[in-house]
């Protein structure tokens, strides 16, 4: 029997990244510089907050910390 696993929902604590893809076609890229700096796609930020539709990500930076849309942000993974 096999069973789906669903994922966990992003929340406070969670390591992420930015999805380009997402980002991209966003209307926040829009009223956003126009290229972000490869460290918010390549991670991980950590979520320090989350409110409604928005999640408050900290880089290991020092940067200010950036507001994204949830649906922008994709769980950081280490590739092999």
């Amino acid at each position: 029997m096999t069973e789906l696993i669903s994922k966990q929902p992003l929340k406070k604590g969670s390591l992420v990244i930015v999805d380009f893809e997402k980002y991209a076609s966003s209307l926040e890229s829009l009223a956003s510089d126009a290229q972000l700096p490869d460290y918010v796609f390549e991670g991980p930020g950590e979520i320090l907050s989350v409110k409604e539709d928005y999640a408050q990500v900290r880089w290991r930076r020092p940067v200010p910390d950036v507001w994204f849309r949830i649906d922008q942000l994709k769980e950081f993974t280490i590739s092999p």
